[in-house]
């Protein structure tokens, strides 16, 4: 039986994202880089017509919400993230999780962090669709405090060296980081999308 999994590079490579969004416990399976992709804050969204608004402390709505992104950067040393395996209907929760997002195959740009390969037989992540990446962050846009906090922490949280390697690999947000509170959550149904 062959075996998949998934790329996590953001908020997956927290097992606790990573276990709302699959239904079940999860633990990394193994930390990898992404030989020729890199991390940028280039996903948008359309912050007040999607299925999660968020509004600043004096309850301004921001037009916009910036998210991480991977993309193909051939000078980059390789993003970091984990695999954790999943099912084919495990992808299809991610694929209504990640609607902003097209899922691609990379098992051939899989490099192994220390002794051995992973064991699996494809390996697959989302990057983000075309309409929702930008160039430069439009005005009124922002990254989420929280989102950012969660990130970086999963990624301390996987071994020496390897948050200073995600920062590495990382384009910085275009905008300082706001506080943000979630204000009106209009997930539909079936759909595990967290953040």
């Amino acid at each position: 039986m062959s075996r998949l999994a998934i790329f996590g590079y953001g908020s997956l490579a927290s097992p606790e994202s990573a276990a709302l969004s699959l239904g079940r416990p999860v633990e990394p399976e193994t930390v990898v880089r992404m030989r020729g992709w890199r991390r940028r804050w280039n996903a948008y969204r359309d912050n007040a017509a999607v299925e999660k608004t968020f509004a600043l402390g004096d309850g301004t709505v921001p037009p916009y919400v910036v998210g991480l992104n991977i993309e193909r950067d051939a000078a980059c040393e390789g993003a970091n993230g984990v695999l954790i395996e999943v099912t084919e209907a495990e992808v299809e929760r991610l694929d209504l999780r990640e609607l902003r997002y097209d899922r691609v195959e990379v098992s051939a740009d899989v490099v192994a962090q220390g002794a051995g390969r992973p064991g699996f037989d494809e390996v697959i992540m989302y990057t983000a669709k075309a309409v929702h990446r930008m160039v430069e962050a439009p005005p009124g846009a922002i990254v989420i405090a929280e989102y950012v906090r969660t990130v970086e922490a999963a990624f301390a949280a996987l071994g020496p060296g390897q948050l200073e390697l995600f920062q590495r690999t990382t384009d910085p947000p275009p905008v300082e980081p706001s506080e943000a509170t979630l204000v009106a959550d209009r997930i539909p149904e079936g759909n595990p999308r967290r953040w």
